[in-house]
């Protein structure tokens, strides 16, 4: 083994990539880029019970679509492969007979029922529900008895019974776990596919793994792990148990009080850059206050010894500031491109590339998703529609005025430019003695539909003199 670093994210292929795997991922991104070491991503595909058809698929594209690249895996290989645990179930019985010859695991043959009536008895004594060891001291010769019956087993790993584990974790410290407390996990299932835990731990050693970077609720597992690194004779990784994701009620980040698939984030147009941004900082900080942090930049800044152990709370208000400030900062052409497809779905004409541009460059200025985007754009395509309360302001004789005004003396003008429009709105109060909102919001009105939109010049330069002539014709129209 070598010194490099090397990280792996190992999602099970169950659906959904959840946010809180997604800060996993990012974590483990980030750490092998600062410190120029890997970052693997492992399917841990073994519960085939829950196995969802397309979710790697699923799972890869999400990852190249917030930009998370790893450098082995699935689909690019690598020297440590297959990186699909159900391919590398003959390495696990490998080392699964290793531990039962050395006394470290076990057969049991407890059926369903059986593990269904004990668990009820320990609840009903108000006991800790955990597997009693009835299968831990079987003769060898019971054991082959029951093995040639045909009778279905799984293989438990054998845990101390007594004393006490202490581990270094980078986030909790030191930490300790009495051994009375950790079950005789399951390693091979009765279908023959390893548990997590087994594949994980003989993974992480072949893969090189140097630091398992993963959610605070897998921390109770290490002794487990602990219990079969000893008990093969190999080092283990260090680890870094991240803290939970939490609702603003402080209860656990679930989907059943919202969207917590990174998928649904973007399919609502939050972009990539914002979204990442937004998780590294749920449960990391950096050494200054700046909350604003490309990917780049959080490879640059990001440390191990900065996670916090407090849980996380996920603000989504938060999150659309966040995603506000990207959709202003970013080029405006990558933009663009982002908006299109709600454009075309909203039937919006986008074929004048020139005026589309400038109409995505002043509605990003305006909203916080790109979901939000047609509904400011709408104005400059569609015909406007007006409340009672508008019609007010419309009909008033200084609007009407107002309105014949500019009627007139846009039809004199060769073009539109942000100078003669500042000069007629300067005329506007010269001449007509109208200023203040009731100059800016009849013209708004008149151009825009709302008395709240982008500067008068703006709307003017994107509408252009043909059409804010029709405009102004329809109002006076409307009287």
């Amino acid at each position: 083994m070598n010194n490099e670093i090397r990280v792996r994210f190992a999602p099970s292929p169950t659906g959904y990539l959840h946010v809180g795997s997604l800060r996993t991922a990012l974590y483990n991104y980030l750490y092998a880029r600062k410190t120029g070491g890997k970052f693997i991503l492992r399917i841990e595909d073994t519960d085939r019970s829950r196995y969802v058809e397309g979710a790697v698929e699923n799972l890869i594209e999400t990852l190249q679509a917030v930009g998370l690249e790893y450098d082995e895996g699935p689909d690019k290989g690598g020297d440590f492969g297959p990186y699909f645990q159900s391919k590398r179930t003959d390495i696990y019985n490998k080392y699964v007979q290793e531990l039962l010859e050395k006394d470290a695991a076990y057969h049991c043959f407890c059926t369903e029922d059986d593990l269904k009536k004990m668990r009820e008895e320990q609840i009903a004594k108000k006991m800790d529900v955990r597997y009693d060891g009835r299968c831990r001291n079987l003769s060898k010769e019971q054991v082959q008895e029951n093995l040639a019956q045909g009778k279905p087993f799984v293989i438990r790993a054998k845990i101390p019974d007594e004393g006490e584990i202490v581990f270094f974790d980078i986030v909790r410290e030191r930490v300790s776990i009495k051994w009375e407390t950790v079950d005789d996990q399951v390693l091979i299932k009765s279908d023959g596919y390893p548990t997590y835990h087994l594949a994980n731990v003989v993974d992480d050693h072949l893969m090189e793994i140097t630091h398992v970077i993963r959610g605070e609720e897998w921390l109770s597992s290490v002794p487990k792990h602990l219990f079969l690194y000893q008990a093969l004779g190999w080092k283990p990784p260090k680890m870094c148990h991240l803290p939970l994701l939490l609702n603003p009620d402080k209860s656990k980040l679930s989907k059943r009080q919202g969207d917590v698939a990174v998928e649904d984030f973007l399919k609502k147009s939050y972009l990539p850059e914002a979204l990442l941004n937004f998780v590294a900082l749920l449960g990391w900080h950096a050494q200054g206050d700046d909350e604003l942090y490309s990917l780049d930049k959080l490879e640059n800044e990001f440390s191990l010894k900065r996670i916090s152990k407090a849980g996380a709370v996920f603000d989504v208000e938060k999150l659309n500031w966040m995603n506000g400030h990207y959709l202003r900062s970013l080029e405006l052409g990558y933009i663009a491109i982002k908006a299109k497809s709600f454009f075309v779905e909203a039937g919006l004409d986008i074929s004048d590339n020139e005026k589309y541009l400038k109409i995505v460059d002043v509605t990003r200025n305006r909203i916080s998703t790109l979901a939000e985007i047609t509904e400011v754009a709408t104005p400059f395509y569609a015909s406007l529609k007006y409340s009672e309360e508008d019609r007010q302001i419309i009909n008033d004789e200084n609007s009407q005025k107002l309105f014949s005004f500019w009627l007139d003396n846009l039809k004199a003008l060769d073009s539109i430019t942000e100078e003669n429009i500042n000069h007629l709105l300067k005329q506007s109060t010269d001449k007509l003695g109208i200023k203040g909102k009731d100059l800016y919001f009849p013209l708004r009105l008149a151009l825009f539909g709302s008395v709240h939109g982008p500067e008068l010049p703006v709307i003017f330069d994107i509408l252009g003199k043909e059409e804010t002539i029709k405009r102004f014709t329809k109002i006076l129209d409307l009287k």
